[in-house]
This record gives C-alpha cells, structure tokens and sequence, in this order.
C-alpha cells in the first residue's frame, strides 16, 4: 500500500510504515502529516497487526517540519498544522499495541516528535537526535514540550530544546530517549526482532501494559495504581493468561 510520501506493508503480523522523502530528508509537510494520518485511520481494518514500525528512507529518519512550508504560513495555518500533527501523532499512543520508531539517520525537531510520540524507539548507532526549532525562532509544535519532558526529565529536555543542539545516538541513549542502538545495516533486522518478541506475547496483555504505561502521564499514582488493579484482574477472565500461566508452569511455549 502506497500513500503520498509513505510506503506501507504488513508482514507476520507486524506493520511496517516507511517515509519516502529521501530527497528532503523525509521532511515532514502537510501532505505526509495527511498521509500517516490516513494509514493510522486505516489499521483497524488490519486486526492481524500486533505492532507496528515506522522508519525513514534513505539518510534520515525525519529531518524536521518543512521550513519552506512553515516559512508561507500565518499564524492560523500554524496553528492548524500543529494540532493536525498533535493529533496524528497522538493516534501512535491510541493504537491498541507498541510503535517502534526504527531511527536510521537524521530525527530532528517534527521528526524527532515522531519518534517521541512512538512506544519504544531504536536508533542506528549513526543517527542524530535535536530539537532545533529556538534556532529559527519556533518552537516544538507536535506535542514535543510534553512528551520530551517525560521521557528525558526537565533538565534534559529544557537543555536540548533551549540550544538547539544535535546529539548523537550514544548520547540518546544516555539521556534515555532511545532504548537501543544497532549498526546501521542490522536496525530494521533489530527492530523487527523486538516487534516479533512483542507479537509473540499475550496480545490482551500487551494492550494493558501499553494503555496502563500512557495512563501513568495523566492520572496521579494513586488513581493510576488502583485502575492498574482492575485492568489486572480483568486480564484472568482471558483464555490467553489461562494458557500462559500453563505454558509456564509447564516448561513449553504458550499457544495464543
């Protein structure tokens, strides 16, 4: 399946999305904003999916928003083009399973917000991570003040975003912003390594780990530790923990 600026597939029950910009870098415009929001209304048609990558051609991953594009814009069209990005990217924390953003080169400003909105994000051990945007005097405008922030803490985030400073994928990984590194040539082998490791658990359990993680951002400890409970409990009426636990207790591998 082909869309204006992405290429999709889907294989052993594992979805994979590549940005086809490879003459800019993948920049992310209005057009490939429209395009991954179109895949992403498109999956449920696809419940054989139990994760999903997405990944870049070429030599970057996604190397921004368009500047040309943004550089036309008013105030009211800037305003649309974030919350159209806010809310495709926010479709990749709705999915019902793990995004593995599989980074081969250049994620900066938009396209490392892509990589932000993602579950778990792999990096070839030659990409390059910032968040430019001070440096045109802009700012992140997919949600990345957020999402930065939690997942690398205050300091971290407030130092990337403020000098506009590339990093490198060792440095990612310190910070904890990626969770692996490959070499180059191995990162979509990596990558869907982790997705079929995914695949190969319990699919209702992999659900509420995921939405029970994501819950952890908008609901205080308390509230958040007893709907934890009850999520928990709700996985026993489940044939799949039934089979797991005995799959277990009986040295073999489950049968989902």
């Amino acid at each position: 399946m082909d869309y204006p600026g992405l290429r999709v597939e889907i294989k052993d029950k594992i979805g994979i999305i590549t940005m086809s910009r490879p003459q800019v870098l993948n920049a992310l415009n209005s057009e490939v904003i429209n395009s991954l929001q179109s895949v992403l209304k498109s999956l449920p048609k696809f419940p054989e999916i139990l994760s999903l990558i997405i990944t870049g051609e070429g030599k970057a991953f996604a190397a921004g928003a368009d500047v040309k594009e943004l550089s036309e814009m008013n105030p009211a069209q800037a305003f649309n083009f974030s919350s159209k990005g806010q809310q495709t990217f926010g479709r990749f924390e709705k999915l019902p399973f793990p995004v593995i953003a599989a980074i081969n080169g250049y994620a900066l400003g938009g396209g490392c917000e892509l990589a932000l909105a993602c579950d778990i994000r792999i990096a070839s051990a030659s990409a390059k991570f910032g968040m430019p945007e001070t440096s045109l005097g802009l700012m992140p405008g997919f949600a990345g003040t957020q999402r930065l922030s939690r997942i690398v803490g205050y300091g971290n985030a407030i130092y990337l975003m403020t000098t506009a400073k590339t990093i490198s994928a060792q440095e990612a990984l310190r910070m904890g912003l990626i969770q692996e590194i490959t070499e180059p040539e191995e990162l979509l082998k990596v990558s869907t390594e982790v997705a079929k490791k995914i695949t190969s658990q319990g699919k209702y359990a992999v659900r509420a780990v995921k939405e029970m993680a994501l819950r952890s951002y908008s609901f205080d400890f308390k509230n958040s530790a007893e709907l934890e409970s009850e999520v928990f409990a709700g996985l026993f009426h489940r044939p799949e923990a039934d089979e797991g636990m005995r799959a277990f207790i009986e040295k073999r591998k489950p049968n989902w």
